[in-house]
């Protein structure tokens, strides 16, 4: 069996094939979809270590900003991993396939008008990076939910950590794999303390104020 990895052959695939396909330009763009949904499209991207609150925040906004009538999409770490990363390990360069594939599919779907949220330790700047680029503008919104590895240690709400300081799980982040923490995020929310109302309400002025989102009615 080869040894190429997984991304080497993505590449390879990618290289043999990009002399035979063309960008197909839509009559229907994104300026249009945006336009009939009435917002402004982009990723907000949580991320912070597992326990931090990443998914809880993002599916509080998420029911805030459906009830408001807008239209979104959460893509959370664990889902993605059912099906489109199902292949994909914990391994440094499997994390970084796996950002990447969630950045395209990011991209797709802000090019549909859609407000996307997605909730992924996402542990590496480059990788955050590699999709602010892939996205261009400012349809990339970093959002780093902090929390105290102690902190994130007492939640535990799927028993990982116990997991990784018992040594059953390998490569875990902030046990035996490293987090490099947002220098300077587009929002950053202390969720050791800040309630999550006020996390929630915090990042709704944020879209208002930047105008990707209006109120409705």
């Amino acid at each position: 069996m080869s040894n190429t990895s997984i991304t080497e052959q993505a590449v390879d695939i990618i290289n043999v094939n990009s002399e035979n396909i063309v960008w197909h330009q839509h009559a229907i763009d994104k300026t249009d979809r945006a336009a009939n949904k009435k917002q402004k499209p982009a990723v907000l991207w949580f991320t912070g270590l597992s326990g931090s609150g990443k998914s809880t925040v993002a599916g509080a906004l998420e029911s805030e900003l459906h009830r408001a009538g807008f239209h979104t999409y959460l893509l959370d770490g664990d889902n993605v991993r059912f099906g489109l990363c199902k292949d994909l390990g914990f391994s440094d360069d499997d994390r970084k396939e796996n950002i990447r594939r969630v950045g395209e599919v990011a991209k797709l779907m802000v090019d549909a008008g859609v407000i996307v949220l997605t909730a992924f330790i996402s542990p590496h700047r480059e990788e955050r990076e590699q999709v602010r680029a892939l996205l261009g503008g400012d349809e990339f919104v970093e959002v780093h939910v902090d929390a105290d590895l102690a902190i994130c240690e007492q939640r535990d709400p799927k028993g990982l950590y116990k997991k990784a300081r018992a040594g059953e799980i390998k490569n875990f982040t902030g046990i035996d794999s490293v987090y490099e923490a947002p220098e300077n995020p587009d929002i950053y929310l202390d969720n050791g303390i800040k309630p999550l109302a006020e996390s929630v309400q915090h990042l709704i002025d944020f879209l208002t104020n930047q105008g990707y989102i209006r109120q409705q009615g």
